[in-house]
């Protein structure tokens, strides 16, 4: 390269000749990936960038002695032995084993049930009752709904005109409230969802709201005109049905309770149930009809669904605990159909024919099961207890009865949702752990362990 060829480069090529000329002072050289021009020779840098002259390498002036060297270093290690650098060590392919690491995953996937079958608690269905309390003046009214459960393990129970918390833990029973009147009785009892208070609606269409701690009444609720047959809790919202026709939601917290009055049953409401979520609220009425009411839309009439397959009134519901979308209804004496509905798009999933009273209904928490009370009726479900498989709908075991073939009349079911109470004609309430024990497999892998888990995500 000579200075006439840079003097010929020079005028076609552009260059910040005022930072070449006159650089700028800088107290940093640059950054490592935007230099300081100003350290930069640019016409130089210019010239060897397009310089087409074809300037060969020079061969490096390397003695025989050094390659020499360079050789061993490279291919002897430091005992002397031969040794060859970023050298592939390949196995050939028929001694591989073909052990991949999802194969691996599956296998271990496949042992587990095995180990859990070997120590699995087998279920006994029960042969009787493993308690039973006497409970006297027990009201025979198909149309009440006067036992309920409460999260703090007491169970509330209206005999005669008094109301009785029977604590289950200490095996102890109170009485809450009494009335005076006998046309004033309650017919229909529920508890909080912090287990805390109790709504009591009565024959003389009072709903009230007890205390179950202190047994003091905290306030009267208004608005039926006729007797309050069921009641039903979501928060601080309490749903009561009554024989008026309508459906009420009381505020509890509000000086004014009423939030909505709902009159689409052209009969009594005989049940009230809320869904798991809150988000749809079933009612079951004398006029053979299940309505499905979204919670936001309660103030008009506006149902999302109504069923009218049932052919006697309907007082037994059950919100499914694993789909909450599913409902179980349960008619009266002249249909007897259990049956299950898809409330999200409004179609019957099952029927099936009983032959008699469905009185309560109660979902098994921890097997795919459903329990039905009956009463009277002519099929071979006459005044039983019987248990059902979901979604095939067969029968489990052998009917359970309370004593001289008395017709069930409620159903509750124990906190934890392993045991059931039922309240019969023969004035009695009979415990059975029909819905326990839990699977073993459900409390081991968790809802996150399955989400988090690459065993069974599919690739595509």
């Amino acid at each position: 390269m000579n200075d006439n060829s840079l003097t010929k480069i020079q005028p076609d090529w552009y260059s910040p000749t005022r930072l070449h000329d006159t650089p700028l002072d800088y107290d940093f050289p640059g950054d490592r990936f935007i230099p300081n021009r100003s350290l930069m020779d640019l016409h130089q840098a210019h010239t060897l960038l397009t310089n087409r002259t074809n300037n060969k390498l020079q061969k490096p002036n390397f003695n025989d002695e050094y390659r020499r060297k360079m050789e061993e270093s490279l291919k002897l290690d430091v005992e002397g032995r031969p040794f060859r650098m970023l050298v592939f060590r390949g196995s050939p392919k028929w001694s591989r084993n073909s052990t991949r690491l999802i194969d691996e995953m599956r296998r271990s996937d496949k042992e587990i049930p095995l180990q859990i079958n070997e120590n699995r608690r087998y279920r006994k269905f029960p042969l009787k009752a493993i308690r039973a309390l006497d409970a006297p003046l027990l009201s025979d009214d198909y149309y009440s709904n006067v036992m309920d459960w409460g999260k703090s393990n007491i169970l509330a129970v209206v005999l005669g005109s008094i109301l009785y918390i029977w604590n289950a833990q200490v095996q102890k029973a109170a009485v809450l409230m009494e009335v005076k009147r006998e046309d004033d009785c309650p017919t229909s009892v529920a508890w909080s969802d912090d287990g805390k208070i109790v709504a009591v609606g009565c024959d003389s269409s009072k709903l009230q709201l007890w205390d179950a701690e202190t047994s003091r009444l905290v306030r009267d609720l208004q608005g039926h005109q006729s007797r309050v047959g069921c009641v039903a809790w979501k928060g601080h919202v309490l749903t009561s049905g009554s024989k008026d026709r309508a459906i009420i939601n009381h505020d509890v917290r509000a000086r004014s309770n009423l939030v909505s009055v709902t009159r689409a049953h052209r009969g009594e409401v005989c049940g009230v149930k809320w869904s798991s979520t809150g988000n749809a609220l079933a009612s079951g009425g004398n006029d053979n009809l299940v309505y499905i009411w979204d919670s936001f839309k309660m103030s008009s009439r506006h149902y999302t669904h109504r069923f009218n397959e049932h052919q006697a009134a309907v007082k037994a519901l059950a919100w499914c605990p694993y789909s909450s979308d599913v409902l179980a209804s349960g008619g009266g004496i002249d249909d007897g159909c259990l049956k299950i509905w898809n409330t999200q798009k409004g179609t019957c999933i099952s029927t099936n024919e009983t032959g008699a009273q469905i009185c309560g209904l109660q979902w098994n928490r921890h097997h795919k099961e459903i329990l039905s009370g009956h009463g009277f009726g002519r099929g071979e479900s006459h005044c039983q207890l019987c248990l059902w498989s979901y979604p095939s709908m067969a029968r489990i075991g052998e009917p359970l009865r309370h004593a001289s073939s008395s017709r069930i009349l409620h159903l509750s079911q124990s906190p934890d949702g392993l045991t059931v109470v039922s309240a019969g004609a023969d004035e009695t309430l009979r415990f059975w752990e029909i819905f326990g024990p839990p699977q073993e497999s459900s409390e081991n892998v968790t809802h996150l362990d399955n989400l988090l888990s690459f065993k069974a995500s599919a690739v595509r």
